[in-house]
């Protein structure tokens, strides 16, 4: 049966955004339906080209008499890629997407955050977090024009571009292609940007400089569109053992660099030893297993995990989509063997005395004037409130880097960015023009680790203004104590823990909480502790539960003051204080603390 609207119907734009939602979840519910009658009809082909490798893993879910999530029935249906011509015609007419194409236009990297704002948010691609200056100042130029003139600076060494409106999103796509960057793949079920040491090439310690590497990585994706429209979102990260921790055993993929010493059957140097199925989110890290990469062979082996993990991820149930459940369903060493089947040979292992220890990081060195290892040249740590940075000050930054540094700006896991190729005499005036933009080179222990996501101002998942609440502990601590050494403080706005508050010494993850009645509920935070990376890396532990915001900054105070007073000497870390007390503890040494 045909429906026709009277020609005399006048639809409200949320009204005809309905009716193109509904037509397309009619045509999802066809493919649904086909699905579900046994896939391709019997004697079709089989299916060729790039997406092959995907079809034919949905085909697999379908004969088994399981359905596909929508978001795989969204990609067979119109392949992101195959409708750019849809979103200019949507930036045409300044129309918001369809739940669909919501879902499609993350494959360009513009994510519609409604209700949180009424716009996009863009996330870009920059291997290894590295731009040049005329890059930051393009990109200002971009973030004024088509953005809210300002930008963010990511856990993922990234930048974000808010406020998009859906006029101008192809303007941001092609305008960051133009500067030499893009957002190819940034969002959806795609590899995400790809990290590494931040001080890849200048640093004193480092085993290897990770931008090859990155870069290597980095093209291998963008020429291959097989690589898109995984089960779900894939990260990986390599680490130099340079002083600023990249966080690669937080990631589906982590290379860690090592020096293999002699005498192991394999030729002793620099190795990426290999992790797998980090998701801190879920309360996992990178598991390593002995296997040895060499740093040449790194993007082969990477993209035959990442294959297997497109033949075997869950495309079912997006909560169990990640890496981390296929390792746990297959086993690592099962999953490994197909790996290896796909490179035609075995991995090296090493057993771990084989390994030489790696020089330790340096919490702060993200901060501050750092000895480069070129004689006479020095990165520079600009502290960002949040990682926001305006355009004015991205102009400004760029302008230092060009006419004072190497022309290079490094973005950091840490929300700041580095200034590097700074010579020792001009020291002194980079940090002065940096001040004058109204950043830092020097920040307490409390700001220096303080770190937040998006929050609800900007993202839907999130129950809390993060950033906000952040803000007010920093400001709140740092008026009543001074705390004598590092320390992490992650806020995170929801599950998907994009600020990971399961790994710093004090992390929060926000929730609706009870307000002044049992009907009532505010922003709020379940609050842990003891959290860590690297050598130290471990899962914080709940101490609080249903703190209000407003009175988380008070909780942090206390639970310092705790430690100040009840460390075992002034060496012992906030780290290893909270990991020797459990959360009742912690909770009566830090009430102890208020009434004294």
């Amino acid at each position: 049966m045909k429906m026709e609207a009277s020609p005399a119907a006048d639809f409200s734009d949320e009204q005809k955004r309905y009716l193109e939602g509904f037509m397309s979840g009619m045509q999802v519910g066809r493919v649904g339906r086909a699905f579900a009658a046994g896939g391709p009809a019997a004697g079709s082909s089989e299916p060729t080209g790039p997406d092959a490798i995907h079809l034919k893993a949905q085909d697999k879910v379908t004969a088994s008499g399981k359905k596909l999530v929508d978001q795989e029935k969204f990609k067979r249906e119109l392949h992101p890629f195959d409708a750019y011509e849809r979103l200019k015609d949507q930036a045409r007419t300044n129309a918001a997407p369809s739940p669909a194409d919501n879902f499609r236009w993350r494959y360009y990297g513009i994510f519609w955050v409604a209700p949180a704002q009424t716009s996009y948010m863009a996330r870009l691609r920059i291997p290894n977090g590295i731009l040049k200056h005329w890059q930051l100042s393009g990109l200002a130029d971009i973030a004024e024009t088509c953005g809210g003139g300002y930008t963010h600076v990511t856990t993922r060494a990234n930048f974000q571009i808010r406020e998009i409106e859906p006029k101008n999103a192809v303007a941001l796509i092609e305008g960051v292609q133009d500067i030499g960057l893009c957002s190819r793949g940034s969002g959806a079920d795609n590899i995400r940007n790809v990290t590494g040491t931040p001080t890849a090439g200048i640093d004193p310690q480092e085993l290897i400089d990770t931008r090859p590497c990155a870069r290597e990585w980095h093209y291998h994706i963008l020429n291959d569109r097989s690589l898109y429209g995984l089960p779900r979102k894939f990260n990986v990260a390599f680490d130099g053992a340079g002083k600023i921790a990249a966080l690669e055993e937080t990631n589906d993929i982590a290379f860690t660099a090592f020096e293999v010493k002699e005498g192991f059957g394999v030729e002793p140097g620099v190795w990426f030893r290999l992790g797998l199925g980090g998701i801190t989110g879920h309360k996992d890290f990178a598991k390593y297993s002995g296997i040895v990469v060499r740093p040449e062979d790194a993007t082969a082996v990477a993209d035959a995990i990442v294959r297997v993990f497109i033949e075997h991820g869950d495309r079912t149930n997006r909560n169990k989509a990640r890496l981390k459940y296929v390792l746990d369903a297959m086993g690592h060493e099962e999953f490994l063997k197909l790996v290896e089947q796909r490179l035609g040979k075995p991995f090296a292992r090493v057993p771990a005395e084989a390994l030489a220890p790696r020089p330790a990081s340096d919490r702060l060195a993200h901060i501050g004037a750092h000895k480069q290892k070129q004689a006479g040249l020095n990165w520079i740590g600009v502290s960002l409130p949040l990682g926001k940075l305006t355009c004015e000050q991205m102009r400004g930054v760029a302008k230092i880097a060009q006419d004072l540094g190497d022309g290079d700006i490094r973005l950091t896991v840490w929300q700041n960015l580095l200034i590097s190729g700074v010579r020792d005499e001009n020291v002194a005036l980079v940090t002065a023009a940096i001040e004058k933009l109204g950043l830092a080179t020097q920040a307490s222990n409390i700001r220096a680790g303080l770190i937040a996501c998006t929050g609800n101002a900007g993202c839907k998942f999130a129950a809390s203004d993060t950033k906000r609440h952040a803000a007010a502990i920093g400001d709140w601590v740092d008026a009543r104590m001074t705390v004598d050494t590092p320390l992490n403080i992650h806020l995170t706005g929801c599950h998907h823990s994009c600020a990971q508050h399961y790994i710093s010494d004090i992390g929060l993850i926000a929730a609706k909480v009870p307000g002044a009645t049992e009907e009532d509920t505010v922003e709020g935070y379940h609050l842990f502790t003891g959290g860590g990376f690297g050598p130290d890396a471990n899962i914080g532990q709940e101490v609080y539960r249903d703190l209000k915001a407003e009175d988380a900054p008070q909780f942090v105070e206390k639970l310092l003051k705790a430690y100040l007073a009840h460390r075992a000497s002034p060496e012992e870390s906030f780290l290893a204080f909270s990991r020797r007390h459990e959360g009742e503890a912690l909770r009566k040494l830090a009430e102890a603390e208020v009434t004294a």
